[in-house]
C-alpha cells in the first residue's frame, strides 16, 4: 500500500472560479507560475516541507486562491521505503494530484534532471532531482529499474558523482571506468563498453562517432577510457542491472517421485531414508553445478534448492544472467518471481458440523490424525485456539507418516510446537533478496505478527469452544472445522513483502514433511507474464503436491465481482469462493425524533443504551477556528486530526464525520477517527455516506469507542435532514445552538435468519483463463462456495498491518482467505473418515454434494458492483455451489482424476505448446483427451462450443451399498 500524506485530499471544483497566471507567495515578493515547483507547508510541523509542481492557479468569487498541484514523493514515502541507491535530495514525481490553499506555499524550489543535478557546482537547499515517476496507488515506478551496483560491486550512491551511459542509461563510479571526478565533470558524452563497442570498431576503420578534441590530454584520456571499458564489458553488463529472483526448473525427478524411492501407502515418501538423502544431495549438487558453470562468479545468489516435490532452484541474479540460464544444459524453465498477497464462532453451525461431530468422539475426535499445512504469515503459538489440551485430553494418535521440525526464533521458542502445533518453519530468503526487511515487524521466525495466518489456521483446525472476547464483550465460542487436526506452519509471507519463491519453498518442504492438507489462503498478485497460467512454477508445485497425495485448496481471490478475476487457475487445486452467512450484526443511530437509522460496527452503546440522548454535532460545525491547519476534507469533515476540532464543542457529543475525499482515495482511516474521538472525549462518532461519493462498503469491525458507520446515502440524508432541522445558524451559516440529539445503539449482538448464502461482492469470479490476455479455459473456477464473510477466528495482537485490530486476540474478517480454511477443514474430516481416498476423490465429494439453493429455497444470490445489489448467481460466481460437509462424507459416487489425467488435459489444450508442457512437468505428451473438457472433473466447462460436443465422465462407487442413479434427459 502506498503511503500518502495526512491532511491532503482532492477537492471538488466549485462554480465561479477564474484561472490566474501567477501568485505571489504570502509574506514574500516571490512569484510562482504554472509549471513551477514549490515547497508546501505540512500539517505536522516536525516534517520537512512537501514538494509539488503547480498545475493550475485559480481564485474563487471571494478571491481565495487555490493551486492544483502534482506531488513529489520522497523515497521514504514510497512502497519499500528509502534504499541505498536513493539520494538525499531525490524525489519521485507521483500520480497524486491535489488542490490546496495557495497560502500553504512556503517557497520555490527546483527539481532538476539527475544529469543536470550532477553538474551543479553548489547544491542549495532548494535543489532536488527526479529520476522516476511513481504510481502512488500501486507502488510502480517508471522506469522500472535502476543500476544498484557498479562493476566494483559497491552500491550505487547518487549522492556521489556518477557517470551515466547515454546508450543504456546505466550509472558508474568514475574510478571504475578509468576517469577522475574532475574529468567526469568535463565529459559532455559517455558511452559504456557495450554501447560504444560499435563506435570503437568504426574508429579503428577510420570512422568517428563524434569530433575528436584537439587537446592532447583529452584524446589520451578518451583512448585510455575506451580500452579500460572494453576489458570490463562483461562485468559491467552483469552489475549494471537490477537483480531479481528467478525460479528455475531442472530435468530429472524430484525425491518424491524418483524411481528408486518407494512411496508409502501409495503417496508419501520417507525423506529421511538413505535413498532419499542420496538423491536429494544429487539434485542440490546439480543445481550448484549449473549455476557455477553458467553464471559469472559474484553475479548470483542461490536462495533455495527445490528437491522434494519439484526439481529446481531459486536464484537472485540479473536479467542477462537469467537469459544464460535458459540456455544451460538441464534447465527446463526459467520464470521471474511474482509477489504474493493475502487473499469461527458461528460457521460450524452454518455448515451443520455439530451434528457431524456426533459420531464417536464428537468434537474431541474431529480431524484426529490429520496434519494440515498452512503456508501463510505464521502463527501465534500463545493463542488458546492452538493450546495443547493437556493430560485431560492428550493427543494420543501417533502420526507415523509426518516428520516436521520446530524452528525456534524471536517470539517463538522451541516448545511452541506443543502437540497441537506439530511443526513450524519459516522461509524468508526470497523476501530478504527482494526488499530491505523491517526487523521490528518482519520477524524471522514462525511467529505471526500480522494475524492472517493465525486466523486461517484456527478457522480450519483451531481448538473447540474457545471464548471470543473483544473489548470486554463476549461474542460466543470459536471452533475450527476440524478441531483435533494437527497444525504444521510454513511462514512465507511478511509484512513488508511476500514472494512466490518463499511460497514454493514452503510447498516443497510441506510435501516432504508429509502434510495431508495444504491450505493456501495466499496467492500471486497477477497472472504469469510469459507462460500460461497452468504452467507457472507455482501451479506446477501444486500439481506435484497433488501427485504426492496432498489435497491442495487455494483462495479464489478478492477482486470480484468482475468476470475472470480469479487468481486460482488449475484443476488440481480446489478454489474457494466466499459467501455471507445468515448472521448479521445490526447497529443503529437513534435520533431525537425517534427514528432509528441502520448502521454498521461492533460497538458498545453510548451510556444509557439508547435511553439517554447526547448532543449531535457535525464535524465541520465544530472546527477550531484558531487552529492552523489546511481546510481539507480530512481536517474539516473526516475527523482525522484532533487539532482541527474545538474540544469544547465535541467533548461529550456524538460527532458526525463525513465520508469524503480522504476516504475515497484511501488516505483517511477509521483508526484516525477513533483516535480523535478518544483524545477529544467524544461520546461517540458516526461516519456517514456523502452524496458526492455515493454509498460505501462497510464491514463489521470492533470499535474501542462508541461509533457506527452509515454507508448508505439514503440513510445519511435522514441524519442530515434531522440535524439541520434542529440546528440554529446565524446569517453567516455559523451554528448558534446545537439542538439535535442522538444515541448509538449496541452493535455487538448478532441476529440470525438473513438470506444466505450470498456470494460476497469481493469474491473473485470466473470464467477461468489460460494467460495474461484472459483467454478462457475449459475449467470451472471457482470450484466451491464456503463461508468467508465476517468470520470470527484467532488473531495476533501485534496486528502490524491492521492498526484498528491491534491488541485483539480475535478478529471478524472477510475474504476468500476465510473461505479457504473452511474447505480445508472439511477435507480433513473427509480424509479422516475415508483415509484411502485420493485428493481428487475428496474434491469430487465436496463438489457433487454442494447445494445451489439458499436457505429460502431460491437460487443462491450474488452481490454485484452496486452496493447492496443482488443477482442470481451462476457457476462462475459460486462454482458447484455452497459446500455441504454432511453430504460430502457419503457422496455415493466420485469422479477421480490423477496426475496422468492432468497431463492429458494439458496436452488437449490447443493453445499450449507441447514443449512447454514437457519443460514444466517433465512429461512428454503421450495421450490427449481430444478436448480439455474431457478431464474427469465433477463439472463440465466448454469455453467455445461450436455445434455439439460429446464429453465423457468416469465414476467410482464409494458407497457402502449398491445404489441406483436414474438417467434424466435434459429439458429442451
Amino acid at each position: 500500500m502506498a503511503k500518502t500524506r495526512p491532511g491532503l485530499s482532492a477537492a471538488k471544483p466549485k462554480p465561479g472560479k477564474k484561472d490566474l497566471d501567477m501568485y505571489t507567495i504570502r509574506g514574500t515578493s516571490k512569484i510562482v507560475r504554472v509549471g513551477d515547483c514549490v515547497l508546501m507547508r505540512p500539517s505536522d510541523t516536525g516534517k520537512p516541507p512537501y514538494v509539488a509542481r503547480i498545475e493550475k492557479i485559480e481564485a474563487d468569487s471571494r478571491n481565495n486562491v487555490k493551486v492544483r498541484v502534482r506531488w513529489y514523493y520522497r523515497p521514504e514515502e514510497s512502497l519499500g521505503g528509502r534504499r541505498q541507491f536513493h539520494g538525499a535530495k531525490e524525489l519521485f514525481l507521483s500520480d497524486h494530484y491535489d488542490v490546496q490553499s495557495a497560502h500553504t506555499i512556503e517557497g520555490k524550489c527546483i527539481v532538476h534532471s539527475f544529469k543536470n543535478y550532477t553538474k551543479l557546482e553548489n547544491v542549495g537547499a532548494e535543489d532536488y532531482y527526479c529520476r522516476f515517476e511513481y504510481k502512488a496507488a500501486t507502488g510502480a515506478f517508471t522506469p522500472d529499474r535502476v543500476a544498484v551496483y557498479c562493476k566494483c560491486e559497491m552500491p550505487y550512491n547518487p549522492d556521489d558523482l556518477m557517470v551515466q551511459c547515454e546508450g543504456c542509461k546505466d550509472w558508474y563510479h568514475p574510478a571504475c571506468v578509468g576517469v577522475t571526478i574532475e574529468e567526469t565533470k568535463k565529459l559532455d558524452h559517455f558511452m559504456c563498453s557495450e554501447c560504444s563497442e560499435d563506435d570503437v570498431k568504426r574508429s579503428q576503420n577510420g570512422f568517428h562517432a563524434s569530433p575528436v578534441s584537439d587537446t592532447k590530454g583529452t584524446a589520451l584520456m578518451a583512448a585510455l577510457r575506451y580500452a579500460i571499458l572494453l576489458l570490463v564489458a562483461s562485468l559491467i553488463a552483469s552489475f549494471a542491472e537490477e537483480r531479481a529472483i528467478y525460479l528455475v526448473l531442472m530435468e530429472g525427478e524430484a525425491v518424491a517421485f524418483h524411481s528408486n524411492i518407494q512411496l508409502q501407502h501409495g503417496r508419501k515418501f520417507d525423506p529421511q531414508s538413505e535413498a532419499s538423502k542420496v538423491h536429494a544431495k544429487k539434485l542440490v549438487d546439480s543445481h550448484d553445478q549449473v549455476l557455477q558453470s553458467t553464471l559469472e562468479t559474484g553475479s548470483y545468489n542461490k536462495l533455495y534448492s527445490f528437491k522434494h516435490v519439484i526439481n529446481g532452484f531459486a536464484v537472485h541474479t540479473t536479467p542477462s544472467q537469467a537469459k544464460k540460464l535458459k540456455q544451460a544444459s538441464g534447465v527446463k524453465l526459467v520464470e521471474r518471481d511474482r509477489r504474493t498477497k493475502l487473499m469461527t464462532t458461528y460457521t460450524p453451525q452454518v455448515l451443520g458440523l455439530p451434528q457431524l461431530w456426533t459420531q464417536p468422539g464428537g468434537d474431541r475426535n474431529a480431524g484426529e490424525g490429520i496434519v494440515m499445512g498452512f503456508v501463510d504469515t505464521g502463527i501465534d503459538p500463545w493463542h488458546p485456539s492452538f493450546a495443547s489440551y493437556g493430560l485431560a485430553n492428550p493427543f494420543t494418535s501417533v502420526i507415523s507418516n509426518f516428520s516436521g521440525a520446530c524452528q525456534a526464533g524471536p517470539q517463538f521458542p522451541a516448545f511452541s510446537c506443543n502437540g497441537k502445533i506439530v511443526s513450524a518453519r519459516f522461509f524468508a530468503d526470497g523476501a530478504q533478496a527482494s526488499a530491505p526487511l523491517n526487523a521490528t515487524v518482519d520477524i524471522l521466525s514462525p511467529f505471526d505478527v500480522v494475524g492472517h495466518g493465525s486466523h486461517v489456521a484456527s478457522t480450519a483446525a483451531g481448538n473447540n469452544g474457545v471464548p471470543v472476547v473483544v473489548n470486554n464483550f463476549y461474542y460466543g465460542r470459536a471452533s475450527g472445522i476440524a478441531p483435533r487436526a494437527r497444525i504444521a506452519v510454513y511462514k512465507a509471507v511478511y509484512p513488508t513483502i511476500g514472494t512466490l519463491t518463499d511460497v514454493v519453498a514452503a510447498i516443497d518442504q510441506a510435501v516432504s514433511d508429509g502434510v495431508d492438507i495444504l491450505t493456501l489462503s495466499i496467492g500471486p498478485d497477477e497472472p504469469p507474464q510469459d507462460t500460461v497460467t497452468f504452467l507457472s512454477v507455482f501451479d506446477i508445485a501444486m500439481l506435484f503436491a497433488r501427485r504426492a497425495g496432498i489435497f491442495v485448496v487455494q483462495a479464489a481471490g478478492n477482486q470480484g465481482p468482475g468476470p475472470s478475476t480469479v487468481v486460482s487457475y488449475s484443476p488440481w487445486a480446489v478454489s474457494a469462493a466466499a459467501s455471507r452467512t445468515d448472521r448479521r450484526y445490526p447497529a443503529s443511530l437513534i435520533l431525537g425524533n425517534g427514528l432509528n437509522v441502520t448502521g454498521v460496527g461492533l460497538t458498545a452503546p453510548t451510556i444509557g443504551n439508547g435511553s439517554l440522548l447526547y448532543r449531535l454535532v457535525l464535524a465541520k460545525d465544530a472546527l477550531n477556528f484558531n487552529g492552523r491547519f489546511p481546510r481539507t476534507a480530512e481536517y474539516v469533515e473526516e475527523c482525522q486530526f484532533p487539532e482541527a476540532l474545538d474540544p469544547n464543542v465535541v467533548r461529550g457529543s456524538i460527532v458526525i464525520c463525513t465520508f469524503s475525499a480522504g476516504f475515497n482515495n484511501g488516505t483517511s482511516t477509521l483508526t484516525a477517527i477513533i483516535d480523535t474521538a478518544r483524545i477529544l472525549g467524544f461520546m461517540g462518532f458516526v461516519l456517514v455516506a456523502n452524496p458526492n461519493y455515493g454509498d460505501f462498503i462497510a464491514q463489521s469491525i470492533p470499535f474501542s469507542v462508541s461509533g457506527t458507520l452509515i454507508p448508505k446515502v439514503a440513510d445519511s440524508k435522514i441524519v442530515s435532514q434531522y440535524y439541520e432541522q434542529q440546528t440554529l445558524r446565524d446569517a453567516r451559516g455559523f451554528v448558534r445552538q446545537f439542538n439535535a440529539r442522538a444515541a448509538i445503539g449496541d452493535g455487538r449482538v448478532a441476529s440470525f435468519g438473513a438470506q444466505s448464502p450470498i456470494v460476497s461482492r469481493f469474491s473473485s469470479r470466473g470464467p477461468d483463463f489460460i494467460d495474461i490476455n484472459r483467454n478462457p479455459a475449459d475449467v470451472l473456477k471457482p470450484d466451491i462456495l464456503a463461508p468467508g464473510h465476517e468470520i470470527w477466528a484467532a488473531w495476533s495482537p501485534r496486528s502490524v498491518l491492521d492498526p484498528i485490530l491491534n491488541g485483539y486476540n480475535f478478529a471478524l474478517l472477510s475474504g476468500t482467505s476465510m473461505a479457504t480454511p473452511h474447505i480445508a477443514g472439511i477435507a480433513a474430516l473427509i480424509k479422516q473418515k475415508n483415509p484411502s481416498w485420493t485428493p481428487s476423490m475428496i474434491a469430487s465429494a465436496i463438489s457433487t454434494t454442494a447445494t445451489k439453493f439458499s436457505n429460502n429455497g431460491d437460487i443462491i444470490m450474488a452481490e454485484g458492483f452496486e452496493v447492496g445489489s443482488l443477482y442470481p448467481s451462476t457457476h462462475f460466481d459460486s462454482g458447484a455451489g455452497f459446500v455441504n460437509p454432511s453430504r460430502a462424507m457419503d457422496p455415493g459416487l466420485v469422479l477421480p482424476s490423477e496426475f496422468e489425467d492432468y497431463i492429458s488435459f494439458l496436452c488437449s489444450m490447443p493453445n499450449i505448446d507441447r514443449f512447454a508442457i514437457r519443460a514444466a512437468t517433465g512429461v512428454w505428451c503421450g495421450q490427449s483427451f481430444g478436448h480439455p473438457a474431457n478431464l474427469n472433473l465433477p463439472s463440465v466447462t466448454i469455453s467455445a462450443l461450436r455445434g455439439s460436443l460429446t464429453v465423457r465422465r468416469s465414476f467410482k462407487n464409494v458407497a457402502a451399498k449398491s445404489e441406483t442413479y436414474p438417467h434424466r434427459e435434459p429439458k429442451t
